[in-house]
């Protein structure tokens, strides 16, 4: 049996139920700020989420993806357009 305490973590509703926001615009939006419950896991399984507070208000998580870039021409939808 696996304890789990986010705090600090992006929020993951997979193992973690949100009770409240917390206006924090000094960490990431989604991050768990407090956790009011912690919750507990068998290997991959949740037994129990962990009940946590999350900020609100904060920069986003930003994901490392490269940029998009525009895919080739369709000469026939020009042409149509």
């Amino acid at each position: 049996v696996k304890k789990l305490a986010p705090e600090g973590e992006k929020f993951d509703p997979n193992f973690h139920q949100a009770m409240f926001e917390v206006p924090n615009p000094e960490v990431p939006a989604n991050t768990v700020v407090q956790v009011v419950q912690p919750g507990y896991s068998i290997g991959e399984r949740v037994l129990r989420p962990a009940m946590v507070g999350v900020a609100k208000g904060g920069p986003k998580h930003v994901a490392a993806e490269a940029p998009v870039e525009p895919g080739p021409v369709n000469e026939q939808a020009e042409k149509d357009a």
